[in-house]
């Protein structure tokens, strides 16, 4: 079986973090996707284009993309998620790099990268001070648990640190007319032209709700209250091959997700 690499990008933040939980992940895979990972800090363009698929972890959101600018990786970047559509992750900045529109950015506003039809808004949960903890039903686990085995449905424990959520799930003319606001608070994602028709079936997907979190949204009434309100705070979702979360499952003891995840790469790498 061919050997997929996956990077972790390690400009700033939790890169060693998700590196570690990559490692455990692919000891406790079932038998026949052990033995075939790589696994790759990406500070480069070579470095990027070795990777199958990328994780694009916690950190400050804004000194990322600058340093991805700075150093010639922001275009690779895009290139990467919106061109070729290859798999990638995103965690908490993570999150807010792949979203294609973000809220309540800092003065001059910052670089997305794109790849969700989202809009996030940075800081959501409040300054460090006011991080915490809570438990997690998230559905696309309970198949999963920590030794790899079926059938299980214990919670998991997201930690979010200064956090975004995601406010608005966009449609596809939101999309493409995002860059005509006039909104100062308000950055977009540059669009990108998909040529491959597996690239085209992944971004074609309809964003997916993967987990949320109850009881916190109506701390901020001047939020646009869509019908995603309805499902409470949206701390993670998935569109074709890119996932984001809200949550940092890198500062945890818990491979459950870094395992999913794997098992996805594998499944659309395989198809």
């Amino acid at each position: 079986m061919t050997n997929i690499t996956i990077g972790v990008l390690a400009l700033q933040g939790a890169f060693y973090e998700h590196l570690r939980l990559l490692r455990e992940a692919a000891n406790i895979l079932r038998p026949d996707l052990r033995g075939i990972w790589q696994f790759i800090e990406v500070r480069t363009v070579e470095e990027l284009s070795k990777c199958d698929a990328l994780i694009i972890p916690g950190g400050e959101s804004t000194t990322m993309s600058l340093v991805a600018s700075r150093s010639g990786l922001l275009e690779p970047l895009r290139d990467f998620v919106k061109v070729q559509r290859k798999p990638t992750w995103g965690t908490c900045a993570g999150l807010i790099l792949l979203a294609e529109s973000a809220n309540r950015t800092k003065k001059g506003g910052q670089d997305l990268i794109g790849g969700l039809d989202v809009r996030v808004n940075r800081n959501y949960f409040g300054r460090q001070t006011e991080s915490f903890e809570a438990p997690l039903d998230l559905h696309f686990l309970r198949t999963i648990d920590q030794n790899g085995q079926n059938g299980n449905s214990q919670s998991f424990n997201g930690i979010f640190i200064r956090a975004p959520i995601v406010e608005r799930l966009l449609t596809v003319n939101e999309v493409e007319a995002s860059n005509q606001t006039g909104n100062a608070e308000m950055v977009f994602a540059p669009s990108r032209a998909v040529t491959s028709e597996a690239a085209k079936k992944q971004s074609g997907q309809p964003v997916e709700v993967m987990a949320t979190l109850s009881g916190r949204r109506d701390r901020h009434p001047e939020l646009d209250r869509g019908a995603e309100n309805e499902v409470g705070d949206i701390v993670a979702v998935r569109q074709g091959n890119v996932f984001g979360t809200s949550f940092h499952p890198e500062l945890t003891r818990d491979s459950r997700i870094h395992t999913w995840w794997m098992e996805q790469i594998h499944q659309t790498l395989m198809t």
